[in-house]
């Protein structure tokens, strides 16, 4: 008899795996420009490809969902938030804070197993 609750068959959201794929991706898009308004749109638009690009390539039964705000250094806050209801089990969620000196560029990624 098969338990379709057994742990062996719920896929597993590694955080430190999308994390080193949310930082790479980052660095290849941005690296080390400087924050220029123009550009904005293409960095989040690659960072977010990159990363959805090499999380479908794990192979993984999930659906990501990437989030990417780029924001100048100019001294303003920012808070952002999210809440989701979901399998604690097997879906997850990681975030990257990443700056230079120019700019602050954050990414979520929520992954929902299939």
């Amino acid at each position: 008899m098969i338990d379709d609750n057994s742990f062996e068959d719920k896929p597993e959201f590694v955080v430190e795996e999308v994390r080193s794929i949310i930082q790479d991706s980052i660095e290849t898009a941005i690296g080390g420009n400087a924050y220029e308004f123009n550009r904005v749109n293409q960095w989040t638009t690659s960072v977010m490809e990159q990363s959805l690009s090499q999380l479908s390539k794990l192979g993984k039964p999930f659906k990501y969902i990437v989030n990417c705000t780029i924001m100048q250094k100019s001294g303003a806050g920012l808070q952002t938030g999210s809440s989701c209801f979901w399998d604690n089990s097997a879906d997850g969620t990681c975030t990257v804070r990443w700056e230079n000196k120019t700019m602050y560029c954050i990414v979520t990624v929520f992954g929902l197993a299939i």
